[in-house]
């Protein structure tokens, strides 16, 4: 699928805000479990509108890692339902926006369906559109701080403006890896549970020791 952009004159030009809202994936896409909306997010766009502040942000994400609901030790679900982990727990299409290390927020997608705490957190992006050319989208504290995805967004529908997502354009190679920074969940962290676009330069750690494909 390619999304519609307007003639800027100069440099990367923008896409069409109305072809983007009118791509936007429908909230049965989310209603999947976790390692599927993984997979499937790699090479899809994120777009954040800002209004009259300018132009949306539109970056392509190319690192995801899932998350599986209570059971799975490395997600935050594993708490039950708390004030922390009200989106988490909700209804799947809907943002969760969590702080971490006093310093970084991160951006998931609930998925599966309410009460699963099944999330998608997604680890790095490439600036697409509306984002310097140099903009360091590697990690998920940079990607949620590049994208403004803060806090004040948890819980917000991601099937509506102001942030949503649309389809990937073509296919991306992915690989899998074990997750990030989860080693505190033993035997869980293992898990080959994250996925990256092979042939992107901006995934937050190289795919050394890819499982598979």
């Amino acid at each position: 699928m390619r999304l519609a952009r307007v003639d800027a004159g100069r440099g990367p030009a923008p896409y069409d805000l109305g072809v983007l809202r009118a791509s936007r994936l429908p909230r049965r896409w989310y209603a999947r479990d976790a390692l599927v909306v993984a997979r499937a997010l790699i090479g899809c766009l994120v777009v954040r509108e800002r209004g009259s502040a300018g132009a949306p942000l539109v970056s392509r994400v190319v690192e995801t890692e899932a998350y599986r609901g209570p059971k799975d030790l490395a997600c935050h679900a594993r708490a039950g339902l708390t004030r922390r982990t009200r989106a988490l727990m909700g209804e799947e299409g809907h943002a969760y926006v969590f702080f971490v290390y006093g310093m970084h927020e991160c951006f998931n997608v609930t998925c599966r369906g309410e009460g699963m705490g099944h999330a998608v957190l997604i680890r790095a992006g490439e600036p697409t559109s509306g984002l310097d050319p140099g903009a360091r989208l590697d990690g998920p504290g940079r990607f949620a701080r590049a994208m403004g995805l803060s806090r004040s967004l948890d819980g917000d529908d991601l099937t509506r403006p102001p942030v949503y997502v649309c389809p990937r354009e073509g296919r991306p190679r992915i690989e899998v890896t074990a997750r990030v920074g989860v080693a505190y969940a033993g035997a869980w962290a293992d898990r080959p549970w994250r996925f990256l676009d092979a042939r992107s330069a901006h995934v937050s750690r190289p795919p050394r020791n890819a499982i598979g494909r």
